[in-house]
């Protein structure tokens, strides 16, 4: 532990825990032991863990090897903008759009503002060739 501690190792003193689990989403740990007397009181806090392990008795080893959560973490603090390796890794998925008239007026100004901010002229026209001048 003492070569981990000296190489790596902070300390760092909150002043509650809001503020801790704040600078814990700073850092966004791989592993994160929540050892305090209602650890799931402290999950709305969090928002960047690769996994997190509540109470005394949720050893990060349990999860590690024979727990179930997922060994693959983000590391380094990716878990800022990533998730651990899961099942949905593995498994291809579509994203779906079924608009009607109506539904693609009401977005098709808004959608060709985006697109003429990205100078994407296409795109735009696009979007406005679905405005229905009869559903104003």
């Amino acid at each position: 532990i003492e070569p981990s501690l000296l190489n790596r190792g902070i300390f760092i003193l909150a002043e509650d825990m809001e503020k801790a689990a704040a600078v814990s989403n700073l850092i966004a740990p791989e592993h994160l032991e929540i050892s305090v007397e209602d650890p799931e009181s402290m999950l709305d806090f969090i928002d960047n863990a690769g996994a997190i392990f509540l109470g005394r008795y949720a050893a990060e080893a349990l999860g590690d090897y024979c727990a179930g959560p997922s060994h693959v973490l983000p590391t380094s603090g990716t878990a800022r903008f990533f998730s651990a390796l899961g099942v949905y890794d593995f498994q291809k998925r579509s994203s779906i759009l079924n608009c009607s008239a109506q539904g693609a007026h009401v977005l098709a100004r808004t959608a060709g503002e985006l697109a003429r901010s990205e100078h994407l002229q296409a795109h735009a026209l696009s979007a406005e060739y679905r405005l229905n001048p009869d559903l104003d």
